[in-house]
């Protein structure tokens, strides 16, 4: 221990003298404060807060930063109070550790909501000092570093939630050599198996082409002289993680993936970027549709480079970034760029307020998102990578990836998007549950008899979006109560006695007489629900059975609490009184219930084989929505029909049912 805080010591030379001796006198507290407290490995608790201040001096943050990491486990593990550290070392300090400090799980309610809380409270924190989430990602790389000491299935866990959440939120701050790191780390504990074969890969190709790399560095950095353009060429391989999702995405073994290397060029300049892309250009004819420019628009993480592939020598592919010296220092520092120490004073060129993802948490937190949304939110579209679209005036709208016409209508007005009827991107008509691409110029058309509805929420990306769908349809349809991600619909209106019953279809016949053959049914009934005259009711999930979403769910209508939200199969549900008469269908937000599947049937002339379909069909509790047959050169029936059908149900049950039908010859699904 005293050899790993001498050799510390020596690693603070940098810091001015009075900055060193505070921190000095914070590893004497914090060692002091830590006792003989133990790691899982054994070795004493306190060499980890000093590791993780040793990675924050490696990357050049301020002597703030690295007290605060010395001293971050100190209100959470010992008992030590806020004023008592406050006293020592100033309120800038305690609010950087209590901004990483996770909140008591005496006032959590359950695990779950205790980390839901003290990620809200981290992130909120971080928006006010970007220096709490710097910490936070530190320590979380030396945890994850040290991580085998502990047991596989909480090793599995804390990695699923490092690449779910930590490594993310890096590449959202712009920490790229952070990010890659984590992940890297994360399959390590994740797939073991896999990263031993990629690791091991990944260095063998980069020493057999060593000698191929070198011929390519020189062939730039000779043609940049003939131009006069002084540059820094150096080989990349590609990072662990990123090679197996390549290999995921495009269903390859890895011996086929062929871009495992590329090559980096720094220059001085923006202009000089454009000048060495073309000499790259000339060098080798590039590959189509491989290539991005990250300058003229960046990242929203503020990351600027030029991206390109080309058909290099002996026919192989190589992927090229080009840019300059102080792009590469933002891709690799990001934000923390701004706390750094470069020669006595700190880097201006990006602040935390230049971000998005820092705004965004602002908005969030200024909109008091519900804490049952806001992990989801997090991680749904806060962490998700962004995509760039413009208006048809050409102003730039930033969006969530995978974001529809819905996202962007909403994203221009709370008006535009309830009167949305359709959209129109680069020039053509779209759905409107289409994921936008990168670049697209969005069109939305409106008109004062658009409205929303409920299977916007389903494709919808963006927390605007949906707030805004959520809020329309709970003011303007009295049949739905939507909170928490739940959709609970009212009861069914008994039809009265004598009354036609609500699932009558509509038919065409092909003539006048009873026994004509019905070569058309079309479903025109809709049912309406109702819960007496109970409104503006609260939803919540049960503690019992704790349905997460996609589970299969019923709601209860309780007295005074609202309607209570178990899974179907919870075995408390026979004990409540009343259930029957008190239970409501719901659904979640973002997972239909239903499904709608098309087939095609061919048959023998028949009178009664859209009733023979229906009847097989409802046997697995479906719905025929839509039908038309038409006579064929053979003399048989053959046509397409629609059916909705339970997503729980077994499609190929329905089809070999329908196929029990005398009359039917041939029955096969459609796309």
């Amino acid at each position: 221990m005293e050899h790993t805080i001498t050799k510390f010591e020596n690693k603070v030379s940098k810091f001015r003298p009075t900055e060193k001796a505070k921190i000095l006198k914070a590893v004497e507290w914090a060692e002091m404060k830590h006792g003989d407290q133990k790691r899982a490995s054994g070795e004493p608790f306190f060499i980890h807060p000093l590791k993780v201040a040793e990675f924050l001096i490696d990357f050049g943050m301020d002597h703030e930063t690295v007290i605060a990491a010395i001293l971050h486990d100190v209100l959470e593990d010992t008992g030590t109070s806020e004023s008592e550290m406050k006293k020592e070392f100033g309120r800038n300090i305690v609010a950087l550790v209590d901004g990483v400090t996770k909140i008591s799980i005496v006032k959590a309610k359950s695990k779950s909501i205790q980390e839901t809380e003290t990620m809200r409270k981290m992130l909120i924190a971080m928006t006010k000092d970007i220096r709490v989430i710097i910490i936070k990602l530190a320590d979380k790389l030396h945890n994850m570093q040290t991580l085998k000491y502990l047991p596989e299935q909480k090793r599995k866990r804390i990695a699923k939630e490092c690449l779910e959440i930590y490594a993310p939120l890096a590449g959202r701050l712009g920490i790229s050599g952070l990010k890659t790191d984590l992940e890297d780390l994360a399959l390590k504990h994740l797939k073991p198996e896999v990263y031993k074969q990629l690791s091991g890969t990944i260095h063998l190709v980069q020493h057999e082409n060593m000698n191929y790399l070198k011929k390519v560095e020189r062939t730039i950095l000779r043609s940049s002289r003939e131009e006069n353009i002084d540059i820094e060429v150096s080989t990349r391989a590609k990072h662990i993680y990123s090679v197996y999702r390549k290999m995921k995405k495009r269903k390859k073994a890895v011996d086929e993936i062929n871009d495992l290397l590329g090559i980096r060029i720094l220059c001085n300049t923006p202009n000089e970027c454009y000048t060495i892309l073309g000499i790259v250009h000339r060098l080798w004819p590039p590959i189509e549709n491989r290539f991005k420019d990250y300058i003229a628009m960046p990242k929203s993480n503020q990351y600027q480079s030029l991206h390109t592939t080309v058909m290099c020598f002996e026919g192989r592919r190589l992927e090229v970034q080009i840019r300059t010296y102080a792009m590469h220092y933002t891709a690799e520092y990001g934000v923390a760029a701004h706390w750094i120490y470069k020669d006595n004073h700190r880097n201006e060129k990006l602040k935390q307020e230049d971000l998005a993802i820092i705004n965004k948490l602002k908005r969030w937190n200024e909109q008091h998102v519900p804490q049952v949304e806001f992990w989801e939110e997090i991680k749904g579209e806060l962490l998700r990578d962004s995509i760039y679209v413009f208006t048809p005036k050409g102003h730039i709208v930033e969006l969530a990836k995978d974001s529809t016409a819905i996202d962007f209508a909403y994203h221009i007005h709370t008006e535009v998007g309830n009167r949305c009827i359709g959209a129109k991107a680069d020039g053509s008509i779209v759905t409107l549950n289409t994921p936008l691409r990168n670049t697209q110029v969005i069109e939305v058309m409106t008109s004062n008899r658009g409205k929303p509805n409920i299977n916007w929420l389903r494709f919808a990306k963006t927390s605007k979006a949906k707030s805004k769908i959520r809020q329309w349809l709970n003011k303007h349809n009295e049949d739905l109560i939507i909170e928490k991600n739940i959709i609970a619909k009212n009861k069914p209106i008994q039809p009265p006695p004598g009354a036609p019953p609500k699932d009558k279809v509509q038919t065409d016949k092909s003539g006048s007489d009873a026994g004509e053959i019905i070569k058309r049914v079309l479903d025109s009934a809709r049912v309406q629900f109702r819960i007496g005259d109970e409104n503006n009711m609260m939803i919540s999930l049960a503690n019992c059975c704790k349905p997460q979403t996609g589970d299969n769910i019923i709601g209860y209508v309780s007295r005074g609490r609202g309607i209570i939200v178990h899974k179907r199969n919870c075995p408390n549900l026979k004990n409540i009184n009343e259930f029957e008469e008190r239970s409501v269908e719901v659904e979640w937000e973002a997972v239909s219930p239903t499904s709608t599947r098309r087939f095609e049937v061919t048959s023998k002339i028949t009178n009664d084989l859209f009733s023979e379909i229906e009847g097989s069909i409802r046997k697995y509790g479906g719905h025929l929505i839509e039908g038309k047959l038409e006579e064929n050169d053979k003399g048989n029936l053959k046509g397409a029909f629609t059916m909705e059908m339970n997503r729980n149900v077994d499609y190929k049950q329905i089809l070999k049912s329908i196929r029990t039908i005398p009359s039917v010859l041939n029955i096969r699904p459609l796309s």
